[in-house]
């Protein structure tokens, strides 16, 4: 089946960048938040990045316009009914994802084929909900999506080889880098990455070095471009420590279970970036390390 109109849910951190990737390849695009300042907010920045691409002369101003012009924004999910692919990127929370696919099930066409963007979630679980678990997948993007390279394509126990085939296929023509994985915990990446974060929390807390000093290490030593605090920063202290949940209930291993420093980053509502405050304080002009009282 070809894929011709892709429907992504949430037009957040993740859903605005799967959106407008999708509108670039040429697919027509509908794209639903649940208020009107949400979706305004997630097109605002779809627009201010096709305007810089636009100033750095990687796109014509009528490219830029008919890219927006392929983005259809709305409130209301029964516009998914016409389309092929329907992909959801809203809040990482299994009930909230379950009673999203029960709303879009009853008014999706028969053949559509339906996809979650979750980072760590089973894939199962929320195929299960619906009425089509062979036309079910995963497609966990990055962050930022606009221009990270992968795309994971998950594979559930339910999942058709046929579902998979269009997962692969839409990820090429977004120029994506594509990978095959299983529906376990954490899929590739996070099963990898996670646990570093996790152990770069571990070692702070165990005093290996201070904050700028284990990312400093980890930049020169190992050529990341990113040490493993100013990462957990970045893809948000809440998201990971929900992760690490999610992999320790599944593998019940100390590797994956959220430290006590991380526990208390994220009750105190320090998410890091996003929130302006995590292991750096992002208030000024570069980010400057907060020691976390251990």
């Amino acid at each position: 089946m070809e894929i011709k109109k892709v429907g992504v849910a949430g037009c957040g951190l993740m859903g605005h960048g799967i959106a407008q990737v999708s509108a670039e390849a040429g697919y027509e695009v509908v794209v639903t938040e649940l208020n009107q300042e949400n979706l305004d907010k997630g097109i605002a920045k779809i627009e201010k990045q096709l305007g810089r691409a636009v100033e750095k002369g990687k796109l014509e101003q009528s490219e830029a316009d008919a890219i927006r012009g392929r983005i259809n924004p709305t409130l209301h999910p029964h516009e998914f009914a016409e389309c092929d692919l329907v992909i959801e990127a809203i809040t990482e929370d299994l009930e909230m994802k379950l009673d999203f696919w029960k709303q879009v099930d009853e008014v999706a066409k028969p053949e559509a084929f339906f996809a979650t963007n979750t980072s760590s979630l089973p894939v199962i679980n929320q195929a299960a909900a619906t009425s089509r678990p062979d036309r079910f997948l995963g497609l966990h993007f990055f962050n930022p999506v606009q221009r990270m390279p992968l795309l994971e394509v998950i594979q559930s126990v339910t999942t058709s080889p046929e579902a998979m085939a269009v997962g692969m296929a839409y990820g090429e023509k977004l120029n994506k880098t594509t990978v095959e994985t299983r529906d376990k915990a954490g899929f590739i990446v996070n099963r990898l990455l996670v646990p570093y974060m996790l152990d770069g929390i571990r070692g702070l807390e165990e005093g290996i070095g201070s904050i700028e000093e284990i990312d400093t290490a980890m930049k020169a030593g190992a050529g990341h471009p990113m040490g493993p605090l100013a990462l957990s920063d970045f893809v948000g202290l809440d998201t990971l420590a929900s992760i690490g949940n999610v992999m320790f209930d599944e593998f019940r291993e100390r590797r994956f279970a959220a430290p006590p420093t991380l526990r208390k980053l994220v009750a105190a509502g320090f998410y890091g970036v996003k929130s302006g405050r995590g292991f750096y304080d992002y208030s000024g002009e570069k980010p400057v390390p907060v020691n976390p009282g251990l």
